[in-house]
């Protein structure tokens, strides 16, 4: 596909990682609100099952790819009016599991991304997390934090450092490229079409409970995590597509409604009426130590922390809206899907 020539869905949208949880819903929100959209999706942790629904629909497009691998991205860039990039590694367990695979790829994949949108100051969304908030004790965290990530042998921080690198080389780009980038920091983003199988704990608590099976807290469930449902966060982000003060900065995007996990556990079971008991599992047995070569065992692979909770205030503020769907709506909604169990 030559520079020179119109790609078939101009203008259009182009989403990576748009067969994931998150992507999936955007995509469909996309073409309701009457865009193009071209998805990217290698489909290592994504599925085609998630764009069931508009696998036909005449303004949709997959291909399945690496963004590396795509000798077409930079005309694919040039042809797209907005850049959605949510490709990443999905879920704490494969974090552990996986640390290499993790910093490997979301910096090169990051950065060929990054590059083709700058050739043609094509306007990116970068979307990050909630884990580059480390192991910060305040009760809230606010865009303009210091961040404190723990040590390279726990490997959860593994993504930490990768998606803070990549919100270093995004702003980069944006102050000696004029690439027009926006940062979105997703915490727990939950809802339909949500697996269990990457550790995520919400549904695995859900498909526990609707099957009759225990639902297992790790460490002493006094640790407190705050959830938004992934429509809302979809509305965010569209919004913040369309905000031109967006532009260069940082945002939060997540509920603010707090609840020890030990507390969600007794939730779900509530709302789901289900017969279901709750274990406790120490993270030693959760997350083990892996071994490191030559006989010798590395730290336990897991650190979790107490806190995490968003201040939304700046995404208020700039797009007059913030995601406040109750937690109780969110655990029906997402039950109503189905889950796959991991």
């Amino acid at each position: 596909m030559p520079s020179s020539t119109r790609h078939p869905l101009s203008p259009f949208v182009l989403v990576t990682g748009g067969a994931g949880f998150i992507g999936s819903h955007l995509v469909e929100r996309l073409l309701d609100d009457g865009k193009s959209v071209v998805v990217i999706d290698d489909l290592s942790t994504g599925s085609r099952d998630n764009l069931r629904a508009v696998a036909q629909h005449k303004n949709f497009r997959f291909i399945q790819s690496k963004i590396s691998a795509y000798a077409e991205l930079p005309e694919l860039a040039e042809a797209a009016e907005f850049i959605y990039h949510l490709a990443a590694t999905v879920g704490v367990e494969l974090v552990v599991k996986s640390a290499l695979h993790v910093l490997e790829a979301s910096f090169s994949e990051t950065q060929m991304l990054l590059r083709a949108a700058a050739k043609h100051s094509t306007p990116l969304l970068l979307t990050s997390t909630s884990e580059v908030y480390g192991k910060s004790a305040k009760p809230e965290f606010g865009e303009d934090d210091d961040l404190l990530i723990g040590p390279p042998g726990q490997s959860r921080w593994s993504y930490a450092c990768s998606k803070l690198t990549d919100e270093f080389l995004a702003l980069a780009y944006a102050r000696e490229k004029n690439l027009p980038v926006i940062i979105a920091r997703l915490f727990n983003t939950v809802g339909p079409r949500q697996t269990g199988r990457y550790g995520m704990v919400l549904p695995r608590f859900i498909a526990a409970a609707k099957a009759g099976e225990p639902l297992k807290v790790f460490g002493d469930g006094a640790q407190s995590r705050c959830f938004g449902l992934v429509h809302d966060v979809v509305e965010a982000l569209v919004r913040l597509q369309h905000s031109e003060a967006a532009r260069g900065e940082i945002f939060n995007i997540g509920g603010t409604e707090e609840i020890s996990i030990g507390e969600l556990a007794k939730l779900v079971v509530d709302t789901l009426g289900s017969q279901s008991t709750i274990e406790r599992v120490p993270y030693d047995q959760a997350y083990p130590a892996a071994p490191l070569g030559g006989g010798v065992t590395g730290a336990p692979g897991f650190d979790d922390m107490r806190r995490r909770k968003p201040r939304v205030d700046k995404l208020e503020s700039a797009v007059n809206f913030k995601p406040q769907t109750p937690l109780r709506e969110i655990i029906r909604l997402t039950a109503g899907a189905k889950l796959l169990k991991g």
